[in-house]
């Protein structure tokens, strides 16, 4: 998808910057062309701001997508996820962070596997995607704490890296 975006908006490089943070945070925009965090309206105004664009490049963009079937059937059903990665610790939980190459295959197989022979429960895994983010990471938060026949057995899968917070 990625790649009919670069394609479709080549030479633009502040609407492409647009469009991937809209994906990236699940902006989505209306048949109007106006943007939305869910049900909360953006203004392009601060949008622009936060990513360095004018805002009139982000009105642009998202008309563009209103007009474009194809780009609107996308961007009308992006949805903001909250990532609690970050904030678990004051939940109680663990969070296992793991740098990996993107194309591995059944990491998150192997994961879920580890931590369901131990009985631990799972809260959320988010995988970043490796076209939207340029050092892609899983978080994977654990309920409670991990125990450390879980961590070193986890350790012992083959990630770039692994870490535990």
């Amino acid at each position: 998808m990625l790649q009919y975006l670069e394609e479709r908006f080549a030479g633009q490089r502040a609407k492409l910057r647009v469009v991937s943070t809209m994906l990236r945070l699940g902006l989505r925009v209306d048949g109007k062309g106006r943007l939305y965090c869910d049900q909360i309206g953006l203004a392009p105004v601060k949008i622009g701001r936060a990513i360095g664009v004018d805002r009139r490049v982000v009105i642009e963009t998202a008309h563009e997508i209103a007009a474009d079937p194809k780009l609107f059937a996308i961007f009308s059903s992006l949805f903001p996820i909250s990532n609690v990665s970050r904030a678990a610790k004051y939940f109680g939980h663990d969070v296992i962070e793991i740098d990996a190459d993107p194309n591995t295959l059944g990491l998150t197989a192997k994961v879920t596997a580890i931590l369901a022979r131990h009985k631990v429960a799972i809260r959320q895994i988010i995988a970043d995607d490796p076209d939207l983010y340029p050092e892609p990471k899983m978080m994977v938060v654990a309920e409670g704490k991990l125990p450390r026949k879980v961590v070193d057995e986890l350790r012992s899968l083959h990630v770039q890296a692994i870490s535990f917070k």
